[in-house]
């Protein structure tokens, strides 16, 4: 059975390691090596992710019989009302069970409880499968962002909204 359960600073090796074995299948097609390499370390190098627990970010876990599975991070209130999802990875070996599914309700939940009225997260627009799941759980493209994130880099994505 698939547990979701709030991730403490010790569990951000946990985080770091899967998206290590995440991104290459999920961005492989669609950024360079370099760049994958770049953000990889940029957004999950031990101390970066320390950082953004300070910051305010919250990070969920998925676990199943000990095994964690996927990971999710976000932040209440990055706009007044409105809670980022800044990540959410599912092993390429656990997707379609569910848990993406899953981690996004959790999220859904928590920003209930702390009246917030949507979700909001960026998604590479060539990244297709993640387009797709998101609309089919009911999220609406709300305008496209170009992001520079430095060393010659961007991020070109789609910014998707849910209405809670």
């Amino acid at each position: 059975m698939i547990q979701v359960i709030s991730v403490s600073k010790a569990d951000l090796t946990t985080i770091q390691s899967i998206a290590h074995r995440t991104w290459p299948d999920t961005f492989g097609k669609i950024l360079s090596p370099a760049q994958i390499d770049y953000m990889l370390h940029r957004f999950y190098d031990i101390p970066n992710l320390e950082a953004q627990l300070e910051q305010g970010h919250s990070f969920l876990l998925a676990d199943e019989d000990g095994e964690k599975l996927g990971f999710t991070g976000f932040e209440l209130n990055q706009i007044p009302g409105t809670t980022k999802i800044h990540k959410i990875y599912i092993l390429p070996t656990a997707q379609g069970k569910g848990i993406g599914k899953r981690l996004i309700k959790s999220i859904s939940e928590i920003a209930l409880d702390n009246q917030q009225e949507s979700l909001l997260l960026n998604v590479n627009k060539y990244n297709k499968g993640a387009i797709d799941f998101y609309e089919y759980l009911g999220f609406v493209n709300i305008k496209t962002e170009v992001i520079d994130i430095g060393e010659g880099y961007v991020m070109d994505d789609f910014v998707f909204e849910l209405k809670l």
